[in-house]
Formats: C-alpha cells, structure tokens, sequence
C-alpha cells in the first residue's frame, strides 16, 4: 500500500475544516498566547511560555499530518468498482460464527470508527475482508487469535 489516505467525501471537507480552523483561529488564538507569555519576562521559568510552545510544537505537527492526508487522499466515491468484491467505499454485511450478522462500512484508517459500523481497511478485519466475495469466508487475523467472517452482502 502506497501513500493513498483513502477519505469519504464527507470525510475529507471534516479534514479540510478541521485544517482550515487550525492555520487560521487557532494559530492566531497561540501567537496570542505567546506573546502574552513573552512580556512576561524571564522565559526559562515560564510555564505559560513553554506549556504555549509545546502546544505550538502539537499543532504545527497536527497540520502537516492533515496536509499530507488530503495531498494523498482518494476519495473513495470515486473509486471504480464492481460492487462484487469487498473494497474501500463498499458496505458489507459480515457474520462471525454464530453471531447475528453486523454490517460495516470500509473506511480508511482516518475516518475508521468501529463502534458506529465504520472499520478501517487496515484494520485486522478490514485486512482480511478485502477482495473477498460474498458466500465466502475469510480468516482475520487479531490480537486474540483468529476470527471466521463470513461475507453475507456487499452494497
């Protein structure tokens, strides 16, 4: 897997919002913070001074990271695909075993949020889901061991 961030569309105007509040609000509410920390005086005591560099150090990093995102990122809406095999973008219904069947969107790792039906197709389920078929069984390979999936349905 290359530099792709696979993204919804919803996904990437979040990041995109997100970029934008912290180059503009959020940058100027630190050089507020800053400078405030400054007339203070003698900064190698400074808690204010060095608690507002940290966080200068935090948000410049949390903006590259999102810049590189969205510089990489596919929109998964528009990737082209059949609808036959398990791929990022597609809806899938899933039973482990014998559990009631679950259904889950896959996602990207960034917008990956199991517990409101998204995974990631990098997650160990994700992984093994991939390229699956429906009727077919895949093996996940997690933490504690190996999990049976059957692929009920693909949308």
């Amino acid at each position: 897997m290359g530099d792709e961030q696979y993204l919804t569309y919803e996904g990437a105007q979040n990041l995109r919002a997100e970029l934008e509040r912290l180059k503009g609000p959020e940058r100027e509410e630190l050089a507020k913070r800053l400078r405030s920390a400054i007339q203070m005086g003698d900064l190698s005591e400074n808690a204010d001074y060095h608690a507002a560099k940290e966080y200068q150090a935090f948000l410049e990093g949390k903006i590259q990271e999102l810049e590189y995102v969205l510089k990489n990122a596919v929109i998964i809406e528009e990737l082209q695909s059949d609808g036959s095999v398990v791929s990022v973008g597609r809806k899938i219904t899933i039973q482990e075993d014998d559990y009631p069947p679950e259904t889950y969107f896959i996602v990207g790792a960034k917008e990956a949020d199991p517990k409101n039906g998204r995974i990631s197709n990098e997650s160990p389920f994700g992984r093994a889901l991939l390229g699956g078929k429906e009727g077919e069984v895949k093996i996940a390979e997690t933490p504690g061991g190996q999990v049976s999936l059957k692929i009920i349905k693909i949308e």
